[in-house]
């Protein structure tokens, strides 16, 4: 069975993906509701709520560090699974708890299950390019 920060981070996708198409609802009630529906476990939803209340208060300057080292793609050009993973790690890489490179390495896996294989490639080359720019790399 994947670690609990592995299930974790999945279940912080599946909810900010949820959120991403329907951005009318808070992010917090979304996930709420999406996990309530996949009955996850409390210690999944600790560690991807911890995620998304980062996603929550500094959102704005993730997607404008994002959007800084995203050259020629704007964050509402990308495909919402992409937007989505890249969020996610970049409020991770910003809370520094966990090395960078396990950071970049559990993104590149959600991208490519979630989405494919390019989205894979992409997310790493973002996110590689942000860890340096922060000084995590």
């Amino acid at each position: 069975m994947a670690r609990l920060e592995t299930r974790g981070r999945a279940r912080a996708l599946q909810a900010l993906y949820a959120w991403d198409l329907r951005e009318a609802m808070p992010l917090d009630r979304v996930a709420a509701l999406v996990w309530d529906d996949l009955m996850v476990a409390p210690e999944e939803r600790a560690f991807a709520d911890a995620l998304l209340r980062i996603i929550q208060s500094q959102g704005g300057d993730l997607d404008r560090d994002l959007g800084d080292v995203t050259t020629n793609w704007r964050l509402d050009r990308l495909g919402a699974i992409e937007r989505c993973v890249l969020r996610l790690a970049a409020a991770e890489l910003t809370q520094g708890a966990t090395p960078s490179r396990v950071v970049l390495q559990e993104a590149v896996r959600l991208a490519e299950r979630f989405g494919s294989a390019q989205s894979a490639r992409f997310v790493n080359g973002v996110l590689d390019a942000l860890a340096r720019r922060m000084g995590r790399l």
